[in-house]
């Protein structure tokens, strides 16, 4: 799966760890987080985020 990039704050969304602060699982990708998850560093929604790998 691909990691993204806060393009606000740089924090990388990886989908192989847990974003326990998120209620999001390991292995959930980028296009299936909820609509209203936000980057857990600095609240950027995930139009703010760009794929770097």
């Amino acid at each position: 799966m691909n990691i993204y990039r806060c393009i606000v704050c740089c924090y990388e969304y990886n989908p192989d760890e847990v974003d326990i602060a998120g209620g999001i699982d390991n292995g959930t990708s980028f296009n299936d987080l909820p609509d209203d998850w936000v980057c857990p560093v600095c609240g950027a929604p995930t139009n703010e985020f760009e794929e770097i790998s």
